[in-house]
């Protein structure tokens, strides 16, 4: 069995099944190296100790996963990181192995920082008391957690379409739906986003990237942009680094913590 349980929406009801995933590339089944499980189980220690130390309960948390500095971003994948009880826990989603879907999926903190990242530091944003009280609802109940998945992956996904939805946005637009009323959808989540002043990172992508990407790649899609975007090569998208600073604009989240 895969450590990572993942579920999604159907017809029949939420299905719990276990699957190899990935955060946007390929799968990798070479075995975990001891000096990874070692280090990314000492990181995920210490980002706990850290939660502990200042008595937060919840927390938007970050790994580097991808090395992105080509574009100017720290960190490639959010989680949203909660205390259950005695146990800290971590609900994110995840790509299938590069391939155009995806699912939400539920592990511990430790599991966060086991995919070999680029490097490892951590990224913590905590949330202000009453964004995890409204929060914490939707992550201890899968189909609330649920409410706002889409199936359909890409890495580029827009922020302000429905076609797609890449990790962060999932993240992002759940604590938004948590804001919002638990009733929401995609939609209402995204509206609400805008009011509150959050801007997604704008990508400049020459036209052979974004086609070479397309063709070669099943988890990357443009055609849910603004034409007079795409064709101009501005390619605006969810990142960790543009929750981060809109958490901090906002209020809902304290300062940033970088954890080694």
């Amino acid at each position: 069995m895969n450590r990572k349980t993942w579920f999604s929406v159907s017809l029949a009801g939420l299905m719990w099944v276990s699957q190899p995933a990935c955060a946007g590339r390929a799968c990798d089944r070479q075995a975990l190296k001891v000096e990874d499980l070692t280090r990314g189980l000492a990181l995920a220690e210490r980002t706990v100790q850290r939660l502990e130390a200042a008595g937060v309960k919840m927390a938007v948390l970050a790994r580097a996963g991808q090395d992105l500095s080509a574009y100017s971003l720290r960190y490639s994948h959010l989680g949203l990181a909660y205390k259950d009880g005695e146990v800290w826990r971590v609900m994110h989603k995840l790509n299938h192995c590069g391939t155009a879907e995806a699912s939400v999926y539920r592990e511990g903190v430790g599991d966060f920082f086991l995919d070999s990242p680029h490097q490892y530091v951590a990224g913590v944003v905590p949330l202000r008391p009453d964004v995890q009280a409204r929060l914490l609802p939707l992550l201890q109940e899968p189909y609330l957690a649920a409410g706002v998945h889409t199936r359909a992956y890409s890495m580029v996904a827009y922020p302000w379409a429905q076609d797609y939805q890449q990790s962060n946005q999932w993240a992002v637009e759940t604590l938004a739906l948590a804001m919002a009323g638990h009733g929401g959808s995609r939609l209402v989540a995204q509206r609400w986003l805008q009011r509150q002043g959050y801007e997604p990172t704008e990508l400049h992508l020459s036209t052979a990237t974004r086609l070479g990407a397309r063709l070669s790649m099943a988890n990357v899609s443009f055609d849910d942009h603004p034409t007079f975007l795409r064709f101009t090569g501005r390619i605006r998208t969810t990142t960790v680094d543009s929750v981060f600073d809109w958490l901090e604009r906002s209020g809902l989240g304290g300062p940033q913590w970088v954890v080694r």
